[in-house]
């Protein structure tokens, strides 16, 4: 069997036709299995879903406890029948309860990445290496020049900030998945005992980490009245709180941006961003190359992102690879903002 008889590419992603089921699809379908909870591979409206335990309860979370007809969760490592496929999920170590997903069938084993990482993340099961002969892989920061930091030397950088303007606020722009989580757990182990604030629309999946077992330390979500007496402290929002009225009643704001898109000047300043902190959830440039190679596979797919760059490099290597073409998926996923306080509409009608 060849891995182009397993899966194919439709307009809803990509499909099993052997077992009737799409992976991250784009569309609402009969069956849907999801590597994470980001709300570009994890959407709502299937007839059935199965995922692991954690990305179920996120997925309820983020889109109300109907999100799909039915649900079924999947332990990491477990063996699951799916008419004559064999399904198993593996650490991805890219969010909490993310996977990746391998299927086997006729002998052949392919491995669906979804989003990962290999660097140490205190919030999530750490990465598996999966042996296979078929890599499908992202490439989000498939390029060269994307070589990311340690995510404690970028965390030492932001304490020292506060540090050196204790009459600022640091506004660190995050994603409410994951990437905000990462960030608090990281500052506790730097020794940031003070409490952490947070922007509104990152209260729910925080709690939601919390009761799944993850330490954060003191979580306060911000209040209108408090913002103007928070010099000195961290507050962890969306990025596009950055750019909005919210943002302006904390007292001489620095905007930071915590992404792997740091690593590009252009972007930070594009969006004004004055403490860019690299700290990405993805994979960098040596990561994908080495997983790839890891793998022991003799063939390569590659996803959203730089793909054309991947592929190169792993032809370059001997590898047969293909870039899939897959739209839909994002960068990162887009995090919607609270409503304005409403002594944020009184000053936007003075302006």
């Amino acid at each position: 069997m060849r891995a182009s008889d397993l899966l194919k590419t439709t307009p809803a992603g990509l499909y099993c036709a052997a077992g009737d089921f799409h992976i991250d699809p784009l569309r609402p379908v009969k069956r849907a299995l999801i590597t994470h909870g980001h709300s570009d591979h994890a959407r709502a409206g299937h007839e059935h879903v199965l995922a692991t335990r954690e990305t179920l309860a996120i997925m309820a979370a983020r889109c109300g406890a109907d999100f799909a007809g039915s649900t079924q969760p999947a332990t990491y490592g477990e063996r699951i029948g799916i008419d004559g496929l064999t399904v198993s999920f593996h650490p991805a170590g890219h969010v909490l309860g993310s996977a990746q997903i391998r299927l086997e069938a006729k002998g052949l084993r392919v491995v669906i990445s979804g989003d990962y990482k290999r660097a140490r993340d205190p919030t999530c099961t750490p990465f598996e290496l999966v042996p296979c002969d078929v890599f499908i892989s992202e490439a989000t920061f498939g390029l060269p020049v994307f070589r990311h930091p340690d995510a404690a030397h970028e965390i030492a950088r932001l304490i020292d900030s506060c540090r050196l303007f204790p009459e600022r606020a640091h506004l660190v722009g995050a994603y409410s998945l994951g990437k905000a989580q990462r960030i608090m757990a990281l500052l506790r182990e730097a020794g940031w005992h003070k409490p952490i604030y947070i922007h509104g629309t990152m209260e729910k999946l925080t709690r939601l980490y919390e009761r799944e077992g993850i330490d954060l330390g003191e979580i306060v979500r911000v209040t209108g009245p408090e913002r103007p007496r928070l010099g000195g402290e961290i507050i962890i929002c969306p990025p596009s709180a950055l750019q909005e009225l919210w943002s302006r009643r904390f007292p001489e704001p620095v905007p930071a941006f915590a992404s792997g898109w740091m690593r590009v000047r252009a972007r930070a300043r594009q969006r004004g961003v004055e403490l860019p902190l690299v700290i990405s959830d993805h994979a960098d440039w040596d990561e994908l190359c080495e997983t790839i190679l890891a793998t022991g596979c003799s063939e390569l797919w590659v996803t959203h992102g730089e793909e054309d760059a991947l592929v190169h490099w792993a032809t370059s290597q001997g590898f047969a690879a293909r870039p899939l073409r897959l739209i839909g998926y994002g960068e990162e996923e887009v995090e919607p903002s609270e409503p304005a306080h409403p002594s944020d509409q009184a000053d936007a009608a003075f302006i």
